[in-house]
Order: structure tokens, then sequence, then C-alpha cells
């Protein structure tokens, strides 16, 4: 099974939700589908995730 990186937290929420407005959360820059499935998606996918939103320049702590 693939581990996250160590210095790397569970979840990229930074506890600046939008998702109840926004598509997309302007904190973490998951979509609101991934902030509801992120307990239910495989290491796999919550990596994609990370590549996409860091490269997109979240989180914003």
């Amino acid at each position: 099974m693939n581990q996250p990186p160590a210095n790397r937290p569970d979840t990229p929420c930074v506890a600046i939700c939008s998702t109840l407005f926004d598509e997309v959360c302007r904190g973490c820059g998951r979509t609101v589908a991934e902030v509801a499935n992120w307990v239910f998606m495989s290491q796999e996918e919550k990596d994609a995730v990370w590549e996409r939103i860091t490269r997109e320049g979240y989180p914003r702590r």
C-alpha cells in the first residue's frame, strides 16, 4: 500500500471552507465531490488530488 509523503497531512483542509458556495474550495482547492468523498478515496486517488491542487497553488495556508 502506498504511503503519503511523511511531511504531508492526511487532508489538504485548511478550515477555510467555501464548498457551500463554490464548486472548488477556496482554501484547499478540492471540488465538492472530493471533499465529500475524501475519507473513502484510495491513497492513489488522494495522491492525484494532492498533485493537482499543489500544482494549482493550494492549499492556501
